[in-house]
């Protein structure tokens, strides 16, 4: 369920781009810093974004630098460092540790229950840090385990779980603006939950996964109603951060949320068309 928050490039500004870049990088060096080199890998833009959204909206003090690492060895490459960077990195790990463990339980991959084994330390000390919040998501966890294990192909209910959990990263602390960080993140969790079953709907009835569209699939209107669910659940996402007041890197925010969260659905469903046609 990673991957699906990105930018759309061709619509970006050259300093929006590289400032994307900056903020990418310092989440990276975040990552390494407080998780070491297995943390590093956990890496994602969808905690990229949230960085970029929590610095935007509480403006602390941010240190830019220049440096080199792995991937980039010749040229030293801008970076960022806040607060809300090391929390990004926090939450991408947790994220990947029970990532892990989920398709551990779906496909019995042996690798990444070791994954999950390596990841298992990192969370023991966050587990002091965001007691309540892990709690939280670990309880949902099993929620959406319970269903999915019940094949209960309720697209709101299952979705929901996963908003509610994308929810509790949003808020990092409680205050003013904790309830529109919230249904932010509600919404934005199911875009990402429905995207990943819209993308993996054929693979998952082939091995007899659970999918919340199983159903839907059926239908002859298929493609039309996910895109009307993915729609309705960007718009509320993004209204929500319209009232949020956001200045730095509002442009590469809106690229994001307007452009950049469709780019992955355009890909799966001109594949998904081509095949059609095909056969």
């Amino acid at each position: 369920m990673f991957g699906y928050i990105v930018v759309h490039r061709p619509e970006l500004k050259v300093r929006e781009y590289e400032a994307y870049e900056a903020a990418y990088c310092g989440l990276c060096r975040s990552l390494k810093r407080r998780h070491g080199r297995l943390g590093q890998m956990t890496l994602s833009f969808d905690m990229t974004f949230l960085a970029l959204l929590l610095t935007g909206l509480y403006e602390p003090e941010t240190r830019t630098e220049n440096g080199r690492c792995p991937a980039h060895p010749v040229h030293r490459h801008p970076y960022r460092e806040n607060i809300f960077y090391d929390y990004a990195a926090d939450m991408n790990v947790v994220l990947t540790y029970y990532k892990c463990l989920d398709d551990w339980q779906d496909e019995h991959d042996y690798s990444r229950l070791l994954y999950a084994g390596f990841l298992k330390g990192k969370m023991k000390k966050m587990k002091r840090q965001y007691g309540s919040k892990i709690a939280r998501i670990g309880t949902l966890l099993l929620k959406l385990r319970e269903l999915e294990e019940k094949n209960i192909c309720d697209v709101d209910q299952s979705a929901g779980i996963f908003g509610k959990i994308m929810a509790e990263l949003f808020v990092y602390r409680k205050d003013e603006w904790e309830q529109r960080l919230r249904h932010m993140g509600f919404f934005f969790g199911k875009f990402i939950y429905l995207m990943d079953a819209y993308e993996d709907i054929e693979e998952d009835l082939k091995k007899g996964n659970y999918n919340p569209f199983s159903e839907l699939y059926r239908e002859e209107d298929f493609e039309e109603k996910c895109g009307m669910f993915l729609k309705m659940m960007i718009a509320e996402a993004s209204r929500s951060f319209e009232s949020l007041p956001v200045l730095e890197d509002a442009g590469i925010l809106r690229n994001i949320l307007y452009a950049g969260v469709w780019t992955h659905y355009g890909q799966v469903r001109k594949r998904r068309k081509e095949i059609k046609e095909e056969s």
